[in-house]
């Protein structure tokens, strides 16, 4: 099958095709969890999406500073795209502009909650909902962000 760059679900599915670079996965859910109904779309969070390892940084900046506002909210882990996806306000894509990154609304689309936990190497929550605030501040994942990438450079470049 030829990749056209796009995830692409069948038309049954009422998926809508979201860019490779965007997309992040939610493992299935297995019928015996309890799931929380989609949100309206107007109530359902972005999804800003980041490499895994400035994600990371960030995620460690954010729970550093105490005196950042809300704290981290959930992230979900794309382990075939190497990806974290922290949950934003709804929004948040219309004006979101960071290079490197890339936030996408979600329209409540693909946003299933349960106990789900990831296996190694698939695709779940690093930060379930259920522990941490319900989404990041877009300002802080912001600073966070770039504060990532700086000592990312920084140590790459004493090698």
């Amino acid at each position: 099958m030829e990749s056209t760059g796009m995830n692409t679900a069948p038309a049954s599915s009422g998926a809508t095709p979201v860019p490779a670079a965007t997309a992040v996965a939610v493992a299935p859910v297995a019928s015996a969890d309890v799931t929380v109904p989609s949100p309206a779309p107007a109530e359902a969070p972005d999804l800003v999406t980041v490499p895994a390892r400035q994600g990371l940084e960030a995620v460690d900046i954010i729970r550093r500073a105490a005196s950042r506002a809300g704290g981290v909210g959930p992230v979900l882990h794309d382990g075939s795209g190497d990806t974290l996806g922290f949950l934003v306000p709804p929004g948040t894509a219309d004006a979101w502009d960071m290079p490197g990154s890339a936030c996408t609304q979600t329209n409540g689309r693909g946003m299933r909650f349960g106990d789900v936990s990831p296996t190694a190497g698939d695709t779940g929550w690093l930060l379930p909902p259920e522990a941490v605030g319900p989404v990041t501040d877009p300002e802080v994942l912001r600073a966070a962000l770039g504060e990532a990438a700086r000592l990312i450079e920084a140590a790459d470049n004493c090698r």
